[in-house]
């Protein structure tokens, strides 16, 4: 397993050890110890799972307060455009984001810490999405970003997604006041 920091500080790209053969393949989509040597020392405790189809957005989503989640994220069928949007305060990439095609041929992983948005667009019909979480979903803590807000500036190859009613209503960045601080870690 290879894990990549991206330009965000604390966000990785995680591209797992795949053998193949002809019968299938095989990799280990979570190594506590590979984390954990990575600096992610993360104990998750819920696993989510999604359908859907072609042309759908989901996000941008995040949990506040004691709620706040990191993500694991992966395709196991279809492809997405995963994105996700630096919100904590002090960053010096706060409101840039990092996008990337994640799909059942390239297995790729993205580890999104806390005091991140994320959100995914489905690039094909029948695309399952799965992730794992660091804290449980906490319906009266979750928040979202407007995924076409121009300060974001956020290409997702569309104009019309299919959007939940509660994504077509999120507030510009600018309208949220973040409650993530940015804490670098020591060299």
């Amino acid at each position: 397993m290879r894990i990549e920091k991206t330009f965000i500080p604390d966000l990785l790209l995680i591209y797992p050890t795949v053998f193949e053969d002809p019968r299938g393949y095989f990799f280990e989509s979570y190594n506590a110890k590979a984390f954990q040597s990575a600096g992610i020392d993360e104990h998750f405790v819920q696993d989510n799972q999604s359908l859907s189809q072609k042309g759908v957005l989901r996000g941008l989503h995040f949990q506040v307060g004691e709620a706040a989640q990191s993500k694991l994220v992966r395709v196991i069928q279809g492809s997405v455009l995963d994105v996700a949007v630096d919100i904590r305060k002090g960053s010096p990439t706060f409101g840039k984001h990092y996008a990337v095609e994640l799909n059942e041929k390239n297995k790729l992983m993205l580890y999104i810490p806390v005091g991140f948005a994320h959100g995914f667009l489905t690039l094909e019909d029948n695309t399952i999405f799965s992730y794992k979480c660091g804290n449980f979903y906490n319906k009266p803590l979750e928040n979202g970003i407007a995924w076409n807000d121009p300060q974001l500036n956020i290409d997702w190859g569309t104009k019309d997604p299919l959007l939940s009613e509660k994504d077509r209503n999120n507030p510009a960045l600018a309208e949220f006041n973040s409650p993530f601080q940015y804490n670098p870690q020591p060299l």
